[in-house]
C-alpha cells in the first residue's frame, strides 16, 4: 500500500505474526511503535501453528478474498528470495477418510466454481503432480491445490522483527498479561502486570485467543471459539515430502532443517489443562500422530517426535475474522482470527491504513467486532 509519514504512537498488544506484522507496517509508514507480549515472540499460537497458506474448502466470500490477497503478499516475500527454507509453495493435498469421496468431489466443485486451482486426483496420478506421497494412504480421490504453500511464522517473526528493530521500534518482553488502559471511553495506552505503563494514540490487541479477554474488561463482547490444539515438530527425517496434506489422520509439511511439522484435531480431547492455564497432551498421542504422518510418506519413513506445544488455536466464535476499531472503545483496534498464518501479512497491513488514515478498508468491511453484540 502507499507509504505514508505519520507523528502517531502507537501499542501494540502481542507478540505473534498478527502483532508483529501490524507493527511493522506501522512502522514502515511512519509511526512510533511500542510492542508489548506476554513473555516472548512467537510464544503463543504463532508458534504452534501449521502454517498452510490456503484459501480451500468453503467460507464467505470475503474471507475468501482477504486470504487470497494474504497469500499475494506471501509470493511477493517468496519472490524475492526464493531460496527461503521457512517460505514455500508447492502446493496442498487434501483427502478425505476412505468411503467419502464425494467429500472431496464437492470441495474441488466448490474450489472451481470461483476460480482457485483444484484439481481432482486419483491415487495413482498423485506422484506426476507432487513428490513423496504413499498412494496407498489415499482414500478415493484426492484435491491438489497447486497454488497452496507454507510459513514457519518463528522465522517469519524474526525476519520481520529485523526491520522492526531497523526501524527504532521498541520491544518489551515478559511483560506478563497486560491490559488497555482507558480513560473518558478513549483508549490510550497498555499497563503491564508488572504496573508499567505504556502511553499511545492508538491501541492494537493482537494477543490470540486471550483477546476476548483482554476487551471484555471494557464492556466489548466478542465470541471466542477457540479449541486446543497441538503442533508436534519432528527430528530431521529422510522424506522429500514438499506439499502440505491435510487428511483424515494427520495434517503434515515440510519444516525447516528437513524436520516435519505435525497436527490435528483428533487428540484434542486427551489435551488437558492445569489450573496455571498450560496444557498437556499424553505422550501416545504425539507418537500416534507422527506414525499416522509416517504413512502418509513413500517409503513410510521412521518419524520420531522433537518437541511439541499445546495451547489455544485462536479462532472467533462465529469462524470469520474479527478486525478493527472497537465503537465501544474508539482507539482501540483489534485482530482475532484463524488462519493468521495465511492473512498475517495482509491483516498488519490493512490495519495499519486503518490506524493511521481513520478510513475504513473495504476488505474488512463484514469482520467488525460489533457483528457479536447486534446478532
Amino acid at each position: 500500500m502507499t507509504s505514508r509519514k505519520s507523528e502517531t504512537h502507537v501499542a501494540v498488544l502481542g507478540g505473534g505474526i498478527l502483532g508483529v506484522s501490524t507493527a511493522v507496517h506501522l512502522l514502515r509508514s511512519g509511526a512510533s511503535v511500542v510492542l508489548v507480549t506476554e513473555s516472548g515472540l512467537a510464544s503463543g499460537a504463532t508458534g504452534r501453528s501449521l502454517s498452510w497458506l490456503n484459501s480451500a474448502g468453503k467460507r464467505s466470500d470475503a474471507y475468501h478474498h482477504l486470504r487470497t490477497a494474504g497469500i499475494d503478499r506471501y509470493r511477493t516475500l517468496f519472490a524475492a528470495d526464493p531460496a527461503r527454507e521457512w517460505l514455500q509453495f508447492n502446493g496442498g493435498l487434501y483427502w478425505a477418510p476412505a468411503g467419502e469421496a464425494a467429500k472431496a468431489e464437492a470441495r474441488h466443485e466448490y474450489e472451481q466454481s470461483h476460480g482457485y486451482d483444484s484439481v481432482l486426483v486419483k491415487p495413482e496420478q498423485i506422484s506426476a503432480l507432487t513428490p513423496a506421497i504413499d498412494e496407498t494412504a489415499v482414500s478415493d480421490v484426492a484435491v491438489f491445490n497447486p497454488g497452496e504453500g507454507w510459513v514457519s511464522l518463528p522465522h517469519l517473526v524474526e525476519y520481520l522483527m529485523a526491520e522492526f528493530r531497523a526501524l527504532g521500534g521498541t520491544l518489551i518482553t515478559d511483560a506478563g498479561k497486560s491490559r488497555v488502559l482507558a480513560e473518558d471511553g478513549k483508549a490510550w495506552g497498555i499497563a503491564t502486570l508488572s504496573g508499567s505503563v505504556h502511553a499511545a494514540d492508538k491501541v492494537v490487541v493482537a494477543c490470540g485467543a486471550a483477546t476476548p479477554s483482554v476487551v471484555k474488561e471494557h464492556g466489548v463482547y466478542i465470541a471466542d471459539g477457540s479449541p486446543v490444539s497441538a503442533l508436534v515438530i519432528t527430528e530431521p527425517a529422510d522424506h522429500k515430502l514438499k506439499a502440505v496434506l491435510n487428511t483424515p489422520r494427520a495434517a503434515a509439511r515440510p519444516n525447516p532443517g528437513g524436520s516435519l511439522a505435525l497436527d490435528h484435531s483428533w487428540y484434542e480431547e486427551q489435551i488437558v489443562e492445569s489450573e496455571d492455564g498450560s496444557f498437556t497432551i499424553p505422550e501416545d498421542a504425539v507418537n500416534e500422530l507422527t506414525e499416522e504422518a509416517s504413512r502418509l510418506l513413500d517409503g513410510n519413513p521412521q518419524l520420531t517426535p522433537a518437541s511439541w506445544k499445546v495451547g489455544r488455536k485462536p479462532i472467533p466464535g462465529d469462524g470469520e475474522p474479527v478486525f478493527g476499531e472497537l465503537e465501544k472503545l474508539p482507539g482501540c483496534f483489534v485482530a482475532f482470527t484463524h488462519s493468521g498464518a495465511t492473512v498475517g501479512l495482509i491483516a498488519g497491513e490493512l490495519l495499519s491504513f486503518e490506524i493511521l488514515t481513520g478510513q475504513k478498508h473495504p476488505m474488512l468491511a463484514t469482520f467488525r467486532p460489533e457483528r457479536f453484540s447486534r446478532s
